[in-house]
């Protein structure tokens, strides 16, 4: 078996969702995991994402797994599945906006920043909290976005202990606003935790997609 079977695999057992991520690879080496039968697919940057859009097949379920800037939202809108690192209120609006324009629905998970380092982006918990009292509130203008779960990318480190304890947080914090929030929106079940690293911790934390990139293509260069 290929490194892409022998993870699919594993994953289904473990019914955990494969994103593939694709950044800087050729669009051959990406319709060589699509023709294996893989149809989710991780970019980071737009500008790459839309090119690789626009030349591969169109039931490839995008998903934008990188920082997001807000005025690059519109050149996304009209195709993206998933937009994986919100975090914050006024990205949530400009999703929402270019949905509506596109007339669809886009789902989003929150960026949880829940590793050691600064640099790493994402939400913290009170800015959390806000987000989902105004999605949550019945006069709430977000019509056209969907929030199905948290994101999270843990620390980058060989401490095994921190990594995992950095997940069983977020996996907690998903637990406790699920319970809070969106105990009535089935569609909240998404936790996005795991990279080619520490994927393995993250599922058994409770991950239910993770994100892999140079396991399946290779080491980037």
């Amino acid at each position: 078996m290929n490194p892409y079977e022998l993870i699919s695999a594993e994953l289904k057992k473990n019914n955990v969702t494969l994103v593939a991520v694709s950044k800087t690879k050729p669009i051959e080496e990406i319709k060589g995991l699509y023709d294996q039968g893989q149809r989710i697919f991780g970019e980071n940057k737009v500008q790459e994402l839309i090119e690789k859009q626009s030349l591969l097949p169109k039931d490839i379920e995008w998903h934008l797994i990188g920082h997001l800037q807000s005025n690059k939202v519109k050149y996304i809108a009209p195709f993206i599945a998933m937009i994986h690192s919100v975090d914050s209120l006024k990205l949530l609006f400009e999703i929402n906006k270019e949905a509506q324009k596109n007339n669809r629905i886009i789902q989003v998970l929150i960026q949880i920043h829940i590793a050691q380092e600064s640099t790493k982006f994402g939400a913290d918990e009170k800015e959390l909290i806000e987000i989902l009292e105004y999605y949550c509130a019945e006069n709430s203008s977000l019509q056209f976005i969907e929030i199905v779960g948290l994101m999270g990318m843990a620390s980058n480190t060989d401490d095994a202990t921190q990594v995992s304890n950095e997940f069983l947080h977020l996996k907690s914090l998903f637990n406790t606003v699920k319970k809070s929030y969106l105990l009535n929106k089935h569609s909240f079940n998404q936790l996005s935790m795991g990279m080619s690293s520490d994927y393995t911790l993250a599922i058994q934390a409770g991950s239910t997609m993770v994100r892999i990139g140079s396991l399946l293509f290779g080491k980037r260069d």
